[in-house]
C-alpha cells in the first residue's frame, strides 16, 4: 500500500553479507549480528541513549525499557573513566508498555552539565558510553553531505564517473513526444535512479536555507563537481548549486515545467548508476523519459496518478530559485538575476494551474501521493517577498498560509505515501520573519498547534513518540524536529524543547532498537550497515550520512510484497506488532536511505551544531 516506487522483484541473496560503516572520524566498524542477537535475547532491560551525545546545557534524557513488569525507581550516571557515580536521579513516572516492552520510563539528567564520558546504570541495565560535550554535533551536517554527493546524477564524484548523461526525451509536453532535451544532472531520489522535481526542489531549499542560517558550520573541502579540493564556496552551497542547475533544466522556459525524470521501469535489477543499461523501450537508447507538468493525471503504463494542477511543484521551484537569488546577489549578479526570473515564472505557472502535480507511475500503482499545494505556494510567495520586497507577494503568502495552518499529518495516525509534503511548512517561518506583530503571532501559533497535536500523542509513551510509523517515518521525524526548532526561534518558548530533543535522540539511537538511523553516524555507534542499496550490496560502498527510511507499523510491513530478510534479525527481540525496523538489505521499507530526508537532516544537524557552538562560546 504505502509504496515508495521500489522495485518489488529484487533478487535477494540467501546468505548474510558483512558490511562496514565509516563515521565522521573515518573509523571503520562492523556489526556482529549474531552476538548482538544473543545478548538481546539474554537481557531483560535496556537503556537507550543518543549515541552522538548530549550538550552540557541541553536537554538530556535516556529511556529505560524492560520486558519485566517490575518498575524502575532510580538511575545513576557514572563517569566512564573513573566508574564513580556522578549523578543520581529518580526514574519518574512509569509509561508502561510500549512495543515489545512491558515497562518504560524517561531518565532525565538535564541538570547535570559537566563535560565528560559517561554511562547510565538503571537496575541491571547499563547504557553504552556517551559524551556530554559542546562538540557532539561538530561536523555532523558536513558528514551528511557525503550522501548527497554520492547521489549525484550526471557526474558522480563518489564513483568518479558519469551516469545518465543522455537524459532525456519528453512526454506529455507541448513539443512532440520523445523530443530530446538535456535534463542530465541532479540527484537520484533514493536507492533507485528516478529523479523527482518535488523532492529535489525541497532538498535544494533545505540546503540553501542551511547555508543561509548556519554558514559558519560548513567547510570548503570539495570542488563544485564534488571532488576533493577547495573552491572558495562552502560544500553545502556547492551541493545546492548542483540541485539548482538541474532544476533550471527542468524549467528551461517561462512556460515549460517538467516534474519527473524516469519512471518505475527503472526497477530492473541491481547495478551501479554508472552501469545503468535499462532500456525504456522507446528506441532512445540510454535516454529516459522526462515528464512535462500538465496539471492532469499521468502514467504511460497501466497506472496513472491523480494530479490536479502544477502548483505543488511550481511553488517548490519558486522558493528554491528565490532563495538562491537572495544568496547569490552578492556573489554572482548574473546568476542571481537568472534565478530571480525563474522564481517569478515558476510562481506564475503555479497561479495558473493550482493543484497537485503528483509523480507518475507506470507498471506499478505506486507514486508520491501529494495532496497539498498551498504550503508550497505560500513558501514560494514568502521567498519572492523577501527577494523583491513587494507587498503583493506577502499578501498572497499570508492568504495561502490561512488555507493550511497545520501540515495535516501532524496528530494523525497514518497518511498515504508523501500525502502531505513537505513534511513541515517552512512558509510560516519565512513569512513570520517579515510580518508585523499580530500576523507574526498568528503564524507562530500555527506551528504551535501542529506541535501540540503531536505532543498529545507523544506524552503517552517514554520515547515521546508522536510521529506515525508510515513509510519514511524518519523523514517526518526530522521535519518535526525542524519545525520545533523554527518555533523556538520565533517564539523563544521552551515548552516543547524536550519533545524536540526526543525526536533528535530517536534518530541517534534512543529508540526501541538502540540504533542510529544515519549510516555511519556516529562512527563509534550502532548504525545501519546493510541498507537497501546497490552500492553496498554489490560493492560494500558505505552510504555515509544517509538517513534511512525508518520504522514502519508492523501491519504495513506484514502486507508488503517482495520483502525477505537476508540474514538473522539482530533486532528480533525489539520487533513488535506496533512497529518494526530491520538493518537488512531485504527490507526496502525501513532501511533505504533517501536523498530528500538526508537534505532535511543537513539543516537540522547544522542548527544543532550552531546552537552547540553558541553554548561553547557562552561558557568561555
Amino acid at each position: 500500500m504505502l509504496k515508495r516506487k521500489r522495485f518489488l522483484a529484487l533478487i535477494i541473496a540467501a546468505s548474510a553479507i558483512a558490511f562496514t560503516s565509516i563515521g565522521v572520524s573515518g573509523c571503520v566498524q562492523t556489526k556482529n549480528s549474531g552476538s548482538s542477537e544473543t545478548a538481546a535475547a539474554q537481557a531483560q532491560s535496556w537503556v537507550r541513549i543518543n549515541q552522538l551525545g548530549y550538550t552540557p546545557s541541553g536537554v538530556k534524557v535516556a529511556v529505560w525499557v524492560s520486558k519485566s513488569p517490575q518498575q524502575l525507581k532510580q538511575f545513576e550516571l557514572v563517569d566512564a573513566t573513573t566508574n564513580k557515580v556522578v549523578f543520581k536521579g529518580s526514574a519518574g513516572e512509569s509509561f508502561g508498555a510500549y512495543g515489545p516492552f512491558e515497562q518504560s520510563c524517561r531518565l532525565n539528567f538535564t541538570t547535570f552539565n559537566q563535560p565528560g564520558s559517561y554511562y547510565i546504570k538503571a537496575g541491571k541495565a547499563t547504557s553504552p558510553v556517551f559524551k556530554v560535550a559542546t562538540d557532539v554535533y561538530e561536523g555532523a551536517a558536513d558528514f551528511a553531505l557525503r550522501y548527497m554527493r554520492q547521489q549525484r546524477s550526471g557526474f558522480n564524484p563518489y564513483l568518479q564517473d558519469s551516469c545518465h548523461t543522455h537524459d532525456g526525451y519528453t512526454m506529455y509536453g507541448p513539443m512532440p513526444d520523445s523530443t530530446l532535451l538535456d535534463v542530465s544532472g541532479g540527484w537520484h531520489d533514493a536507492s533507485d535512479y528516478l529523479q523527482y522535481a518535488t523532492t529535489s526542489a525541497n532538498a535544494t531549499y533545505h540546503l540553501l536555507a542551511a547555508y543561509r542560517d548556519f554558514p559558519e558550520v560548513f567547510t570548503d573541502k570539495h570542488l563544485d563537481n564534488g571532488l576533493e579540493g577547495s573552491n572558495g564556496a562552502a560544500d553545502v552551497l556547492d551541493e545546492a548549486r548542483w540541485g539548482l542547475t538541474w532544476l533550471s533544466k527542468m524549467h528551461p522556459r517561462e512556460d515549460w515545467l517538467f516534474n519527473q525524470l524516469a519512471d518505475d521501469r527503472d526497477h530492473q535489477g541491481l547495478r551501479l548508476p554508472t552501469k545503468d543499461d535499462v532500456d525504456y523501450g522507446m528506441g532512445k537508447g540510454k535516454a529516459r523519459p522526462v515528464y512535462f507538468a500538465t496539471g492532469a493525471p499521468q502514467g504511460l503504463g497501466k497506472y496513472q496518478n491523480r494530479a490536479t494542477g502544477v502548483a505543488s511543484t511550481a511553488g517548490k521551484f519558486t522558493s528554491a530559485f528565490a532563495l538562491a537569488a537572495q544568496i547569490y546577489s552578492d556573489k554572482d549578479e548574473k546568476l542571481a538575476n537568472m534565478f530571480a526570473r525563474k522564481a517569478a515564472s515558476a510562481f506564475k505557472l503555479g497561479l495558473a494551474k493550482p493543484g497537485v502535480a503528483q509523480t507518475a507511475p507506470n507498471r506499478a500503482p505506486y507514486f508520491y501521493e501529494e495532496d497539498n499545494w498551498v504550503d508550497d505556494m505560500q513558501l514560494g510567495a514568502a521567498a519572492l517577498h523577501q527577494l523583491t520586497g513587494e507587498q503583493e507577494y506577502f499578501n498572497q503568502a499570508y492568504a495561502y498560509g490561512q488555507q493550511e495552518k497545520v501540515t495535516p499529518w501532524m496528530g494523525a495516525d497514518t497518511a498515504r505515501h508523501y500525502q502531505w509534503y513537505p513534511f513541515h511548512n517552512f512558509g510560516h517561518y519565512e513569512l513570520a520573519k517579515k510580518a508585523e506583530a499580530p500576523k507574526r503571532a498568528e503564524l507562530v501559533s500555527f506551528y504551535k498547534e501542529g506541535i501540540e497535536r503531536v505532543f498529545q500523542k507523544a506524552k503517552e509513551n517514554a520515547f515521546y513518540r508522536g510521529i506515525p510509523f508510515i513509510w519514511c517515518s524518519n523523514n517526518l521525524t526530522t521535519s518535526f524536529a525542524i519545525q520545533s526548532h523554527l518555533y523556538r526561534e520565533l517564539s523563544n518558548d521552551e515548552t516543547y524543547a524536550e519533545l524536540e530533543q526526543a525526536n533528535i535522540d530517536w534518530l541517534f539511537g534512543c529508540n526501541p532498537w538502540g540504533t542510529s538511523m544515519i549510516y555511519g553516524l556516529p562512527a563509534h555507534g550502532d548504525t545501519p550497515v546493510d541498507p537497501h542499496s546497490s552500492l553496498t550490496y554489490l560493492h560494500n560502498y558505505p552510504l555515509d550520512g544517509g538517513l534511512v527510511d525508518g520504522p514502519v507499523y508492523g501491519s504495513i510491513f506484514r502486507n508488503l510484497k517482495g520483502i525477505q530478510l537476508t540474514k538473522p534479525d539482530e533486532y528480533a527481540a525489539f520487533q513488535s506488532n506496533l512497529v518494526v525496523y530491520h538493518d537488512d538489505f531485504g527490507d526496502y521499507s525501513t532501511n533505504e536511505p533517501t536523498m530528500d530526508g538526508t537534505a532535511s537532516l543537513v539543516y537540522l544537524l547544522a542548527a544543532k551544531e550552531k546552537s552547540a557552538r553558541q553554548e561553547a562560546q557562552t561558557k568561555k
